[in-house]
């Protein structure tokens, strides 16, 4: 593979930006295509099928832009569409199931797991699987929060609207048994509340509770894939993203809270 080619990244919309950027902080001399199917989302409330179709075009698409990775930012195409494009596609492809799962056994001191993410993630049973694969005596919970992604998108990320959602999921989350110890975030959305739902979880549930974002896992295993191919840039800095939507909408404008930084000369494109 090329080392100087761009590493591709794409999301059913813009919660996969909350990736890009660990995947920014991490790689910062990389080149990324950046890709939202913002035409066609959410993926969450989708079939299988469905969201395996999409994930193709998009894997085609990035494909078009010559990457020499792709990186499947989307929790539920991660989780239905990852082996189909595995099989297809022509350079690595890395999703944020696994690595989130290890990192939530890796912080669980009680073997007790929280998953929480979209209606269709969670239907999927994906982490539960993917963290049984790894570490088969620890339980696992998944629970489906679909109102957060509205919440992030819109900034309500504080006071009383959030809180009370909050409560609403996680109260219930609290009364099942066993308790759990660890809060894994299964949507990519749901890091923009992580301040909230870590302090509310550890206010709710008896005992101290450590919540995961995989974005940081996925860019670290990014990395591993770089290094083992040894097609890694060789800059320390100054490398660019391309911006792909299939529907403008509010894109920049949402964006920027998700990535942390200004976003320009996002392109619609037909896939």
């Amino acid at each position: 593979m090329d080392s100087m080619a761009p590493i591709g990244v794409f999301d059913s919309g813009i919660g996969g930006l909350t990736v890009l950027r660990a995947l920014l902080q991490q790689l910062p001399g990389e080149d990324f295509v950046y890709l939202g199917d913002t035409a066609r989302v959410p993926y969450g409330t989708k079939s299988a099928n469905t969201v395996i179709k999409y994930s193709m075009n998009n894997l085609e698409f990035l494909e078009r832009q010559r990457v020499k990775m792709v990186v499947v930012a989307c929790n539920t195409a991660s989780a239905y569409a990852l082996p189909a494009l595995g099989e297809l596609s022509p350079v690595p492809v890395v999703g944020v199931v696994e690595p989130g799962a290890l990192e939530a056994i890796r912080f669980s001191r009680t073997q007790t797991i929280g998953v929480i993410g979209t209606r269709g993630t969670i239907k999927s049973r994906a982490y539960e699987r993917a963290i049984h694969a790894l570490a088969p005596e620890v339980h696992v919970m998944g629970w489906p929060c679909p109102l957060f992604v509205p919440l992030a998108e819109e900034g309500f990320v504080d006071g009383e609207i959030p809180r009370s959602v909050v409560l609403h999921y996680l109260g219930a989350l609290a009364r099942a048994e066993p308790q759990i110890d660890t809060l894994l975030l299964a949507c990519t959305h749901y890091p923009l509340l992580y301040d909230l739902l870590d302090h509310m979880a550890n206010a709710i549930f008896d005992a101290p509770v450590t919540t995961v974002d995989s974005a940081t896992a996925v860019a670290r295993e990014v990395s591993t894939v770089l290094d083992e191919t040894h097609s890694g840039c060789d800059r320390k800095e100054g490398g660019q993203v391309d911006y792909f939507v299939t529907d403008l909408t509010r894109f920049e404008e949402i964006g920027e809270r998700f990535l942390g930084q200004p976003i320009s000369g996002v392109q619609q494109v037909d896939i």
